[in-house]
């Protein structure tokens, strides 16, 4: 039987996923909470220009930049995530593309991220192998 709905009919009453405004506010507070980061992270780079490599292991050895390069990782790869999600959800029309492309990103941001992290955690601990 052919449905004689138009395309309004056949989507009233279905409701919103209710996943998009919770997806660009969290966009919009991770962008927020880069902008000091990025900024504590340029600031503290200029200051160890040139600067030996005992000074910058010192550097991450503080617990304070340790935490705040921890969460510089984890938020810009959850922001760029979530941003190159929008991108293929807009630009990408094969949904099985679609889906393969999104899990990947987020795959290879969680990847990423823990890599880069377990790399911080190893010279703030002075593990050595």
């Amino acid at each position: 039987m052919q449905d004689v709905r138009t395309p309004l009919g056949r989507v009233r009453g279905l409701g919103s996923a209710k996943e998009g405004v919770q997806h660009w506010w969290v966009q919009r507070l991770t962008a927020l909470a880069l902008v000091p980061l990025s900024l504590w992270f340029i600031y503290s780079m200029i200051r160890l220009t040139g600067a030996e490599h005992s000074i910058v292991v010192a550097w991450f050895g503080h617990t304070l930049n340790a935490v705040l390069m921890i969460v510089l990782i984890a938020t810009t790869f959850h922001h760029a995530q979530l941003g190159l999600q929008v991108v293929i959800e807009d630009y990408v029309h094969h949904e099985g593309r679609k889906l393969a492309s999104i899990i990947t990103i987020k795959f290879l941001a969680v990847l990423l991220a823990a890599a880069a992290i377990f790399g911080v955690l190893r010279i703030a601990l002075g593990v050595n192998s």
